[in-house]
């Protein structure tokens, strides 16, 4: 119990001060490096349906566990010092809150330089980004934050709390393998099957337990935390993902401000349906953005005093 709180606490703690460098050997980037390399390997085979995406996600996920419990294996067999030193390693490797929120500090910062803003965004969204003026910016930053709230930080946090890296591990693995096969088009509907699903399954519930943690963190910031619930509620079906709706609905709700908005893809325009009421400004600036960046933060932060609190229930 011990050793795992001080793990946690480690792991969260480089993060903050670490953040998420690039570097080539990044455990996500050698998770990424061998789904394509499984990828490649089973449709040279011909296993390009449902049941190669089922050996896919297995060989992905099953060789992330096995590396990290081999190589804890033989450090441990030296000395138990070196096996806690990777442990920490790849737990702080596999969070990415700070990053996260940097993501959006830094669109801040630069609000003013549209150019700028844009190439930024375009790291953190799959719609055009040269469209978007200021308004859109912002609100398509605060829904980038808030849906990476479950993604990044609930899930990944909540299954290391609960779990250990052997919680976390296939969370990340599951959500990289999702990221590069799970698309609806011809080559991946059916062979990235297992990863969607997967990933589906895994976020389904810090999703909806991302409503009251925005609604909570709306009450310590004097937001709006009912209407974070109510809008959650009534505007989360607005997305195609089960779950990505639900802390987005939530953010806008908590800061009473309308997201979404007309949205292009590759030149087309695809939506401009509004995700909250009407009397709710759509026109955002950086004070709602920055109002947004604190209501993350907060969350955040009680996301990992619940994540501590379910160690003492196990």
């Amino acid at each position: 119990m011990t050793e795992h709180l001080i793990l946690i606490l480690g792991a969260c703690l480089l993060d903050a001060l670490i953040g998420d460098p690039v570097y080539r050997l990044h455990p996500i980037r050698l998770i990424g490096h061998w789904i394509l390399v499984c990828e490649r390997a089973l449709f040279a085979l011909g296993l390009n349906g449902r049941l190669g995406g089922v050996i896919h996600w297995g060989l992905v996920v099953g060789t992330a566990l096995g590396v990290w419990f081999g190589v804890r294996l033989g450090l441990d067999a030296i000395h138990p010092w070196p096996a806690f030193g990777w442990d920490l390693f790849i737990a702080y490797s596999l969070l990415c809150t700070r990053e996260l929120l940097e993501q959006g500090w830094r669109i801040l910062r630069d609000l003013d330089d549209l150019p700028a803003v844009r190439r930024r965004l375009s790291l953190l969204v799959g719609r055009d980004t040269e469209p978007l003026q200021r308004d859109g910016v912002v609100r398509a930053t605060l829904e980038s934050l808030s849906e990476n709230l479950t993604d990044g930080v609930l899930t990944p946090l909540w299954a290391f709390c609960l779990f250990g890296l052997p919680g976390l591990i296939p969370v990340k693995a599951i959500s990289t393998l999702d990221s590069m096969v799970g698309y609806k088009n011809e080559r991946y509907a059916r062979f990235g099957w297992a990863g969607a699903r997967s990933d589906d399954l895994i976020h389904w519930l810090p999703a909806r337990l991302s409503v009251p943690l925005l609604a909570l963190a709306a009450v310590l910031l004097r937001e709006h935390p009912r209407l974070a619930f109510s809008a959650a509620w009534r505007y989360h079906a607005l997305l195609p993902s089960p779950n990505s709706g639900w802390s987005e609905a939530a953010c806008a709700g908590a800061l009473r401000v309308r997201l979404i908005g007309p949205v292009w893809r590759r030149g087309r325009l695809v939506t401009e349906i509004y995700m909250g009421d009407p009397d709710w400004p759509a026109d955002l600036g950086a004070g709602d953005l920055r109002r947004g960046l604190w209501l993350i933060l907060t969350a955040c932060l009680l996301a990992l005093a619940v994540g501590l609190g379910m160690i003492g229930l196990i």
